[in-house]
């Protein structure tokens, strides 16, 4: 997910403060990484620039004064567009793990031990998020889900590789 289509989502929703769309986005889609400030307003800066949302004057607050955004037509326009648009199913052919075996291996290094750690890594990471699964609210389960079935795919994808490490080294060295 984008910040700024995220942000147009919920400018959509109802006119906004830049603090409450870092609020919710934070609450929805951030998820132990929120979201700076500074980017919130360079974000709606650039919305701003591009004529998809509208600045409106600055309010005073219980802070320094706010100014409170909405999203214009070609801004909702855009979040329909991208919301009808399905995420490309396979869009990183070549992973960060699979960039880091090959070049492991390359290079003559102990590509199984850098598997193993990996697995380790995800092992510990499917607890964390085993936890979050039994204890979360609804949007952290189906968080915690998401995460869980992803590294349940890396972890077959480690196994299948570590069983095919020979032949691997030998076509890479070739």
């Amino acid at each position: 997910m984008t910040v700024p289509l995220a942000l147009l989502g919920l400018l959509e929703r109802e006119p906004s403060h830049g603090y409450d769309l870092k609020r919710d986005y934070d609450a929805y889609f951030g998820r132990g990484k929120p979201l700076p400030f500074g980017q919130v307003y360079s974000t709606l800066g650039r919305l701003a620039r591009d004529g998809k949302v509208l600045v409106g004057e600055a309010e005073p607050g219980a802070g320094p004064d706010r100014k409170r955004y909405v999203i214009t037509d070609l801004g909702a326009t855009e979040v329909q567009t991208w919301l009808a648009e399905p995420v490309e199913a396979e869009p990183h052919l070549q992973t960060v793990l699979f960039t880091k075996v090959v070049l492991a291996l390359l290079l003559e290094r102990d590509a199984e031990a850098y598997l193993d750690a990996q697995r380790a890594a995800h092992l510990q990471r499917m607890r964390e998020l085993t936890e979050i699964r039994r204890s979360g609210q609804l949007v952290d389960r189906l968080l915690a889900d998401h995460g869980l079935f992803h590294l349940e795919a890396d972890l077959r994808w480690i196994e299948l590789t570590t069983a095919r490490l020979d032949a691997l080294a030998a076509e890479v060295r070739s």
